[in-house]
């Protein structure tokens, strides 16, 4: 029989392929869950089980459960505590000012005034430039609104605020109304999708300490020490210590800026880049090479 003459019976089953992969998403899964999960842990095991099954991939299963363990989390849980934030005294001269921005490389910063629990606007870094074209601005004249939550705040609903009142930072507040920390919109928005990666991020599998072209090492502020010191042959302490950042950190007495140096046992670490008060990556040389290349 010639394929023209192809009977209609024996092309039934592709044209109903067809109308099964015109199914929307949410058809799927709700033939799949059909007997309806009792739980959010049973539900959790359904997604996973839809993965199996190639009902979903392995992206939106991950995406569905950050949505549903979200429900669960508050301001509390993804803020950045109030010791770590990096904030703006509106007192300050516009250089100092400048130099944090920039330092820092952050987008918004709460501003106070007299003391850092006394929150009087949020300063956008690209309004500065406004000052350099028409310095007889007043800086309090740049300042946005403040956006206020408690802890118990819950994620869902911080997004729905997030959202409605077209803002993408918050001050969190404990319940005898101090200053808790700061959270963004990102924080939330990791939840759901995980970390959303800048220019000095790289893959896990890569590694916590790589070699750079220049022959110094780009290493991570949660490296453990014991790692570090196996890898250069050095000899931090690790009893007080989990992490090069942590140690590093209470060795200068601050929470290090981009760009400042540290030098210890035979290592000079330049911070690269930081992120909610912590370091994310140095840059590590051993002393010797630097000396060299001086």
């Amino acid at each position: 029989m010639s394929e023209s003459s192809e009977s209609p019976s024996s092309r039934a089953p592709s044209h109903g392929n067809e109308r099964e992969d015109k199914r929307s998403f949410w058809q799927r899964i709700a033939e799949f869950i059909h007997h309806g999960p009792e739980s959010k842990g049973d539900l959790i095991e359904v997604l996973a089980g839809a993965e199996e099954k190639q009902v979903i991939n392995a992206e939106s299963r991950v995406m569905l459960e950050g949505v549903l363990r979200m429900a669960d989390l508050t301001a509390t849980d993804v803020m950045v505590a109030a010791p770590r934030m990096d904030m703006l005294d509106i007192d300050s001269p516009y250089e100092d000012i400048l130099n944090l921005v920039i330092e820092t490389a952050h987008s918004r910063f709460p501003v106070y005034e007299d003391r850092r629990d006394n929150i009087i606007g949020i300063l956008l870094a690209k309004d500065l430039l406004k000052l350099q074209r028409a310095p007889e601005l007043n800086l309090r004249a740049l300042l946005r609104p403040v956006m206020f939550v408690p802890e118990s705040k819950g994620l869902n609903d911080m997004l729905r605020e997030f959202r409605s009142h077209h803002n993408h930072q918050a001050i969190v507040i404990d319940e005898f109304g101090r200053v808790a920390g700061l959270m963004t919109i990102e924080d939330v928005l990791e939840e759901i999708v995980g970390e959303i990666e800048d220019e000095f991020d790289i893959e896990e599998d890569h590694g916590d300490i790589f070699g750079l072209a220049d022959s110094t090492y780009r290493v991570s502020g949660d490296t453990p020490i014991e790692r570090l010191n196996e890898a250069f042959d050095v000899a931090l302490p690790e009893e007080d210590f989990d992490t090069v950042g942590g140690f590093i950190a209470h060795e200068m007495g601050h929470v290090p800026r981009r760009g400042e140096v540290y030098e210890t046992a035979g290592l000079r670490f330049v911070v690269l880049h930081t992120k909610g008060g912590a370091v994310k990556w140095f840059k590590v040389s051993p002393l010797e090479a630097v000396t060299q290349a001086g």
